[in-house]
């Protein structure tokens, strides 16, 4: 389904994309669209934008949400991916992850899932800010280590080799 106006995109306003879908409707499939789309009903499968999905307070949802902006007060039970921010307001329902540069939940709103914010990560694929973390075998060789043959739980790494390990890790070899 595709929802946008015939009309030449230089004269259009965002006003004039603006949609709004009624609670008294059940949608199922795969919709795109552009602008800005109020959803107060029922919808199934998958939604795509680079625009602004505002979720109202009777909307379900089931299914993945990829959008520019979102903004929910409804039930969402899928994975939301937005490339400027996720909001949830305080009658909000989100059951399923969030990867979002911006993401903030009003005090009300139930949230299960988890959770990816912040800027994107570098172009081999991993954020910078793994790269200065220790070495995991450093500190699985350090848990293993049991001096006298005590059943205690192993020692985690003292502050100063952690240190030690930041600073060795963020000289690029």
């Amino acid at each position: 389904m595709m929802w946008e106006s015939k009309k030449p995109k230089a004269a259009q306003s965002d006003s004039e994309h603006f949609t709004v879908l009624g609670k008294d409707v059940t949608f199922k499939g795969i919709v795109h669209f552009e602008g800005t789309v109020q959803l107060d009903s029922c919808f199934e499968g998958e939604i795509h934008t680079k625009g602004v999905l505002v979720v109202g307070e009777h909307a379900v949802i089931r299914g993945t949400v990829s959008v520019g902006t979102l903004i929910s007060s409804g039930k969402i039970h899928g994975a939301i991916t937005a490339s400027d921010k996720v909001q949830l307001l305080k009658s909000a329902v989100q059951i399923g992850d969030i990867r979002s540069p911006l993401f903030s939940i009003e005090e009300g709103a139930y949230f299960r899932g988890n959770t990816e914010m912040g800027p994107r990560p570098a172009a081999d694929g991993s954020p910078d800010f793994l790269q200065a973390l220790p070495d995991q075998t450093a500190w699985r060789e350090e848990q293993d280590f049991n001096p006298a043959g005590n059943d205690q739980a192993p020692r985690q790494l003292a502050y100063d080799q952690v240190q030690a390990e930041l600073i060795n890790r963020s000289v690029p070899r």
